[in-house]
């Protein structure tokens, strides 16, 4: 009888186990992307109108600013400078005479012969950098000519972040402040003025005004601290010369 050898069995290729996994995670993100984005598709046709609504009101303000600054704001900002070298010569002029010159302040202050002065700049062109810096010359002024009063009140309205006109508006503030015998508040503008934009010109002679009416107050440890702080860190300014004695005197107020 013959015998029959069995072939061996052929094997089955199966697909391995990591890559069925990996199919399934794929169909799995794909469809929490496709779910995702319907509800976007649908949140967003639901909310079309405010959405759009939004979007207009957004370029309507932009649109709006860009027409202001460049159809208003500048012609205006112009405008405010062209009036402001009226008052300006008249300021420069008064400041370069060694003689009283209160009649030419209040020409830059009032105006004449149909041009503004600062007083009136600082009033129609606020907002603008010319009327911003009106106040700062109006109040130079004021202080020049002994209304002190008035001079704190424009100084007080000008700002700036320059290194010079910050600490110089403080410092004319606490100058007005002096002069009217309000030494605390003097000093607290002096302190200011020498604290805003520290600078060679201005900090060190600040300093000293502060130290020198801390004095003036019974203030005599601050007056030395002052003073030091002057000596330390300005002692090659000008402003740094007799040091050394305003300390000793400084310190022989303590005793």
């Amino acid at each position: 009888m013959a015998t029959y050898k069995k072939k061996g069995q052929k094997k089955i290729n199966k697909a391995p186990l990591e890559a069925v996994e990996s199919d399934s995670t794929t169909a799995e993100v794909f469809n929490t992307l496709d779910e995702t984005a319907s509800r976007s598709e649908q949140w967003i046709e639901k909310n079309q109108k405010p959405l759009f609504s939004t979007l207009l009101a957004v370029v309507v303000l932009i649109l709006g600013y860009l027409a202001y600054t460049t159809y208003i704001q500048a012609p205006k900002e112009l405008e405010a400078a062209n009036e402001l070298a009226f008052p300006k010569d008249h300021f420069e002029k008064a400041t370069s005479m060694n003689v009283a010159a209160d009649s030419i302040y209040n020409l830059a202050l009032q105006g004449s012969d149909g041009k503004y002065g600062f007083v009136n700049i600082a009033k129609k062109y606020k907002g603008t950098a010319a009327g911003n810096l009106a106040n700062y010359y109006a109040g130079i002024s004021y202080l020049k000519t002994n209304d002190y009063q008035q001079a704190i009140v424009y100084l007080e309205a000008f700002s700036s972040e320059d290194v010079l006109l910050g600490p110089a508006a403080l410092g004319a503030i606490g100058d007005a402040f002096a002069n009217l015998n309000q030494a605390e508040d003097a000093l607290e503008y002096y302190e200011k003025a020498a604290r805003t934009k520290s600078n060679v010109a201005l900090t060190p002679l600040f300093l000293i005004k502060a130290a020198n009416t801390a004095l003036k107050l019974g203030a005599a440890e601050k007056a030395v601290e002052l003073f030091t702080e002057v000596k330390e860190k300005y002692a090659t300014t000008s402003a740094a010369k007799d040091i050394e004695m305003h300390i000793n005197k400084a310190k022989y107020a303590q005793k």
